[in-house]
């Protein structure tokens, strides 16, 4: 709100969203979280789901897989979060503590609306302080906060649907627009879902993952506001402005190319 601020650049959530209502004018560019939709097709390959899935960290996403494959894919999965390595950072461990003890507190919170709810968990539910165990929730429901808030931690929902159109409609209803992600080996269906999907970027068949920085990076709805990317960032810190110069004769003659040159010097 100071009158010297001109830009302003930020990256959070909640946080972001209170102080695009006191910017008023000032241009913004905001990345401000999401609940990346995952759509797996039933012509997946589901070993490259799986390992996409832990790939992409577990976070940030809900698995919207359709009934026929998901007894499958999440065995995958399951295999895959049994070798994972849980400890302290300095180990060189996959998963390692969340950064505060209230940020843990909000996590078990959506684990256990999810288990008060009914959904199916694939591993006991540990946490020793702000260290969580990586927990894959099957069988979840849209009623669940899982299904909708974003965890920021090793929580990982898989809700089973029974259409495509199903799953673009969970993605569409979130108020998060930030990525996504769809697998199949038919392209066009690929490209069908992708343009419905209300989202800044779709990947196909790979996990969520910022690009290169000229590659832009943008989030729809809660997710942000502007463009990311070194492009993008410039034209966001620029402003346009246009002198016209108006003569009292014409700057230029119809006639011979002499005038026409002596006008153009």
């Amino acid at each position: 709100m100071h009158p010297g601020v001109n830009c302003i650049s930020f990256t959070g959530g909640d946080t972001g969203i209170s102080i695009s209502k006191k910017a008023g004018m000032i241009p913004l560019q905001m990345e401000l979280g999401g609940k990346d939709a995952c759509i797996v097709l039933e012509d997946a390959d589901l070993d490259l789901v799986a390992a996409n899935i832990i790939k992409g960290g577990l976070f940030l996403q809900v698995v919207l897989v359709m009934e026929s494959v998901a007894d499958a894919l999440v065995e995958k999965v399951k295999a895959r979060v049994a070798k994972l390595r849980i400890g302290p950072p300095e180990d060189d461990c996959d998963i390692t503590p969340v950064v505060t003890e209230s940020s843990a507190n909000f996590i078990e919170g959506l684990v256990m609306d999810a288990k008060d709810k009914g959904a199916t968990f694939c591993q006991q539910y540990k946490r020793e302080g702000n260290l969580i165990w990586p927990l894959l929730l099957d069988n979840v429901r849209p009623d669940m906060r899982i299904a909708w808030e974003e965890p920021f931690g090793p929580i990982l929902p898989v809700i089973r649907i029974n259409s495509v159109e199903e799953g673009i409609h969970h993605c569409n209803a979130s108020n998060f627009g930030l990525q996504g992600c769809v697998f199949t080996k038919d392209i066009n269906k690929a490209m069908l879902i992708s343009d419905a999907m209300e989202t800044g970027t779709v990947q196909i068949n790979s996990a969520p993952a910022r690009g290169p920085d000229h590659f832009p990076f943008q989030g729809l709805k809660d997710s942000g506001i502007g463009s990311q990317g070194i492009t993008n960032s410039i034209d966001m810190m620029t402003k346009v402005k246009t002198t016209v110069i108006n003569l009292p004769s014409p700057s230029y003659s119809m006639g011979s190319s002499g005038s026409s040159i002596r006008s153009r010097i």
